[in-house]
């Protein structure tokens, strides 16, 4: 049984009830989320709001994607990416993955190859407010690195 949720969604998402979706089966042995949220600094800068757009379809089909190469990978139960749009405030909530498996070594290597390709593939544009200003962020070198070493590892 494969069950695939991907939303781009502008509301919170809620961990608990996210989770409970996808421990459902009694086959699964392992669980593993990933929860990124706004903070308040990057790249040595104060940062105070996070604004992030996306293309409506594109980038579904990019996180779709993205889940398929990681099924290829490791036996998979429940992968779930939620993935929030609009402005969000320091500490809120920003991207939700959560995967099951029988085992821990594939959910766990599932959902940082998830993350990693998240970061560096889909298509979100980040704009970062810094107080008075607001600057427009390109995908980090150590994002990029860690999504090439998963490519060098196929």
């Amino acid at each position: 049984m494969m069950q695939d949720r991907i939303v781009v969604q502008q509301p919170d998402f809620d961990v608990p009830a996210e989770y409970a979706r996808i421990a459902t089966d009694n086959s699964d042995g392992a669980i593993v989320t990933f929860v990124g949220k706004v903070r308040d600094f990057n790249d040595g800068s104060a940062v105070t709001d996070l604004t992030l757009e996306h293309y409506p379809g594109m980038t579904e089909a990019v996180l779709k994607q993205i889940t398929t190469q990681a099924r290829e990978r490791w036996p998979l139960n429940f992968v779930t990416i939620i993935h929030r749009v609009g402005t969000m405030s320091l500490g809120e909530q920003i991207v939700f993955i959560g995967v099951s498996s029988a085992h821990r070594k594939a959910a766990f290597a599932a959902c940082e190859f998830l993350i990693d390709f998240l970061k560096t593939k889909a298509p979100f544009w980040k704009l970062e407010g810094t107080g008075d200003d607001k600057r427009w962020v390109d995908a980090r070198d150590a994002d990029e690195q860690a999504a090439k070493a998963w490519e060098e590892d196929a």
